[in-house]
């Protein structure tokens, strides 16, 4: 099993910046992928944006060039520049371990934007 806990979240102007953070416990070793996503009321969770061993890095078109992923051991993080109001949602932590056979899911971090 693998437990993630999320911190980070909260409430910003449009143009500021939030850095989440997800530490990972339990089985580690075999985490091959971690990420973010996130679900705003009303609308289906979608990729954020997701680091996989051995690949490059992966984010959605409407953060990139504002948001950056990166991780360090058993910890992802996600720094967002340049906070728009349509970014507010729930940002959830991902990670997968042996390639797919198993995903977690974090409790999730709320993440405003005011205009």
């Amino acid at each position: 099993q693998v437990q993630l806990v999320e911190s980070g979240g909260g409430l910003v102007q449009a143009g500021g910046s939030l850095r989440l953070s997800c530490a990972a416990s339990g089985i580690i070793f075999s985490i091959n992928r971690m990420g973010w996503y996130r679900q705003a009321p009303g609308k289906q969770r979608e990729l954020v944006a997701v680091i996989t061993r051995g690949e490059p890095t992966n984010y959605a078109d409407s953060v990139k060039g504002r948001f950056t992923i990166s991780r360090d051991k058993n910890t992802v993080y996600l720094q967002m520049n340049s906070l728009k109001p349509e970014d507010t949602a729930v940002y959830y932590c991902y990670a997968e371990r042996a390639w797919g056979q198993y995903a977690y899911w974090g409790q999730g971090t709320q993440v405003t934007v005011s205009s």
